[in-house]
């Protein structure tokens, strides 16, 4: 456990959280340490700050409340000495494994799953991505709208209880079905929009950025757009797909933000955002955004490339950009450390990565512009190449294009 005891203001109200989550045969200490970091830093984008992480070592969770009795007691202890909100727990847990934890806690229980709902229900600034997210909250609220009313009297809004799960909380399964099925069909009328925007780009190679959130996907189509992109450090700054039109010596391409991955992203949501992420499931080129200073980037990576077999968006052209280049140097390299012997660690880490991608990787630093130029070059000879092929009758006007990349 880990205690950060805050010291909150009544004139700025942040919800207190506590984290709960279990070491399995299928997750072992130092991967359920990271996701309960992973947790914090979505708890902290909800706008909730975590007080305590409580996990306990089990074959499989408690049928009833999900840890084991001793451990409940524990986290009831402290959820009543320090008045907390709210108790989250890393995996999704049952309808009645919630009733039961709330009733013993006396305060709101979430899981990781309603967590991430909320914060999607926070961000979404379109029709299309405000309907998502409320599909995503019926459905998973449908299961656990019996009973949900008794706790009301202590479940008084805030994190968790945002967009449908507010306002669809007393109504009933045939209710609930039916709103799902008309907001269904809002999201055809939205998808025939978008299909007829996106076959108004045909003739046009697309090029998406895709990756784990907060990988600094939003900085890097900033940097190359050159337009204003909204970017911040907290997790899934953007929900909303951002189309931007980029020419790079002359050759014309779409570029496309989409919606950051992130591990046990509930099944809901990856439904419901099918619709959003087309863009990349339609797309020429996957930009595959990696945080290199990270340090289990790699198994970020590898969820990524796992949603995209799942979206069978798995046979694009991918560019690998390892990105954040400059942090990954402060954090791994002593400040000591002759600089022949860094740039001989970079090298041996670049090669084994080029390797490992077809030479189809780079490393960069979106937010210091470091290697951009080589990242556009890069781009440009992928984009050149399809409509070489796409477009042959084109091949005489890029061929006579040659390497200069300063538009």
């Amino acid at each position: 456990m880990s205690k950060n005891i805050s010291h909150i203001t009544e004139e700025h109200f942040v919800e207190k959280a506590v984290l709960v989550g279990l070491i399995t045969r299928s997750q072992n200490e130092t991967q359920l340490k990271e996701y309960l970091d992973e947790l914090a830093f979505l708890a902290e984008t909800a706008g909730a700050v975590t007080e305590e992480k409580f996990w306990q070592r089990l074959d499989h969770p408690d049928k009833k409340f999900y840890v084991g009795k001793g451990k409940l007691q524990e986290i009831k202890t402290f959820v009543e000495a320090y008045e907390i909100d709210m108790v989250i727990f890393d995996d999704e847990i049952t309808p009645s494994q919630q009733r039961n934890i709330e009733k013993e806690l006396k305060c709101k229980v979430l899981d990781r799953s309603m967590l991430i709902l909320d914060i999607f229900a926070q961000r979404a600034q379109t029709l299309q991505a405000k309907t998502q997210v409320e599909v995503a909250q019926m459905q998973y609220l449908l299961p656990r709208l019996r009973g949900m009313w008794q706790h009301l009297d202590r479940v008084k809004g805030g994190i968790g209880m945002k967009g449908a799960g507010e306002k669809e909380i007393e109504t009933d399964r045939r209710v609930a079905k039916e709103k799902i099925a008309k907001l269904k069909l809002k999201l055809e009328e939205i998808d025939k929009q978008n299909l007829t925007q996106r076959k108004s780009r045909d003739g046009m190679i697309r090029v998406s950025l895709v990756g784990y959130t907060n990988v600094g996907k939003s900085t890097l189509m900033r940097c190359l757009s050159k337009e204003d992109v909204f970017a911040e450090n907290k997790l899934f700054a953007t929900l909303d797909t951002t189309v931007r039109k980029v020419v790079i010596n002359h050759v014309p391409f779409l570029l496309s933000d989409t919606v950051g991955f992130i591990r046990k992203l509930p099944h809901h949501l990856v439904e419901s955002f099918k619709t959003t992420l087309d863009e990349a499931v339609e797309s020429d080129i996957l930009l595959h955004v990696v945080d290199v200073a990270h340090p289990n980037f790699e198994d970020q990576l590898n969820v990524v490339n796992e949603t995209l077999q799942q979206l069978k968006a798995d046979n694009k052209t991918q560019i690998v950009v390892f990105n954040k280049i400059d942090l990954y140097r402060e954090r791994y390299f002593d400040e000591h450390l002759p600089a022949e012997v860094r740039n001989e660690l970079l090298e041996d880490l670049q090669r084994t990565w080029m390797s490992k991608s077809n030479n189809n990787a780079i490393f960069v630093s979106a937010e210091n512009n470091e290697n951009i130029d080589e990242l556009r070059i890069l781009i440009y000879k992928n984009v050149k190449e399809l409509y070489l092929k796409r477009y042959p009758y084109k091949a005489s006007y890029l061929e006579s294009l040659g390497d200069d990349f300063s538009s």
